[in-house]
């Protein structure tokens, strides 16, 4: 896909559309030289390095076609290493990409960014960190995006999700660490603090819990339950790692009471549920698994959102306000992954 030319950019970007190399917004051309100041971005390594083989065309994802992705986003250099662990991550097993590419599930890869680099590179963690004009979070996004259709063949007529969701395009994001009273995610997940590091997970769209009425933690953990464990969510019906973006106010209420991240998680574990003589007949309760704490011989029997506490991936991102975010995933079937940026 290199590409040396005197066309214009509109014959350019009219020729890689047709081609089916873009995700339908206009590209950077990624020409030798563009490709080369990308690669720049990783200086020492090798070009010819294969960081993926991707699903489902089980093409081959060198460092060098990874960067020509990157350019096409409109990445900067620096921004390479972020999106390199982002496709590292999605190619373990747990996350199950060659699923994720072709399934009728409407989820996307969202990068979770944690470290020093959060910073240095001005990746958006606090207000409107899911939506525009933050030129890191947009272009590393769908560096992968692009990664994932380009190389692994997951175009349209492929990618067989029946809605999509924006995330499709970009999903990047990090975590307000300066406001987080706890540890970050990233520490969380065994990280050190000065740790640089990506947590992929396929996740929907951002859906906003809000509470600005109740302060006290359980009746906030109530609201959230009360959007977490609705019955048409994947989560009820096969777990995985959904993903609770605490806001700054829900936080502040949280932590002036003592309350921990376990705390959240535990007693989010508890109150989203939903009795199983409510679900058996709907939604995908004859899905794939469920928690072996179950009886489906009991109607009265209550089913989690999260097979164990720490199951549930809780951060703190966004402005001020009595909003909190939850991210359903796909349940079980794909699996959040973290990774190091070298």
């Amino acid at each position: 896909m290199t590409t040396e030319t005197d066309a214009s950019y509109d014959a350019i970007n009219d020729y890689f559309y047709d081609q089916g190399w873009t995700d339908g917004l206009p590209i950077v051309p990624p020409t030798a030289q563009r490709v080369d100041a990308m690669l720049a971005g990783m200086p020492g390594c090798d070009a010819e390095e294969l960081i993926s083989v991707v699903p489902p065309k089980m093409g081959r994802a060198t460092l060098r076609q990874v960067a020509v992705n990157a350019v096409m986003a409109g990445c900067k250099p620096e921004y390479l290493p972020v999106v390199v662990a982002a496709l590292r991550a999605v190619s373990e097993p747990a996350y199950g990409l060659a699923h994720r590419q072709t399934t009728t599930h409407a989820g996307a890869p969202l990068i979770i960014v944690n470290g020093p680099i959060v910073q240095r590179l001005r990746i958006n963690c606090g207000t409107g960190l899911f939506g525009p004009g933050w030129r890191a979070n947009a272009t590393i996004g769908r560096a992968l995006r692009l990664t994932l259709v380009n190389i692994g063949g997951a175009g349209p007529g492929v990618d067989a999700s029946q809605t999509g969701h924006p995330g499709k395009y970009t999903y990047c994001i990090a975590e307000y660490e300066a406001a987080n009273p706890w540890e970050p995610l990233h520490v969380t997940r065994g990280f050190r603090r000065n740790d640089n590091v990506v947590t992929v997970v396929n996740a929907e769209a951002p859906h906003s819990m809000t509470e600005n009425i109740q302060t006290e933690p359980l009746e906030i953990m109530r609201t959230f339950a009360s959007s977490m464990a609705t019955l048409g969510v994947n989560n009820l019906y096969s777990q995985g790692h959904p993903v609770l973006v605490l806001g700054l106010e829900h936080v502040q209420h949280l932590s002036a009471a003592g309350w921990t991240k376990r705390d959240i998680q535990q007693s989010l574990f508890e109150l989203a549920r939903q009795p199983w003589g409510l679900m058996k007949n709907r939604g995908k309760s004859k899905g794939p698994r469920f928690p072996d704490f179950v009886d489906r011989n009991d109607d009265s029997s209550m089913v989690p959102i999260i097979n164990a506490p720490e199951d549930l991936i809780v951060m703190v991102g966004g402005g001020a306000g009595g909003k909190s975010m939850f991210l359903p995933t796909a349940g079980g079937q794909s699996l959040s992954v973290s990774k190091i940026i070298v």
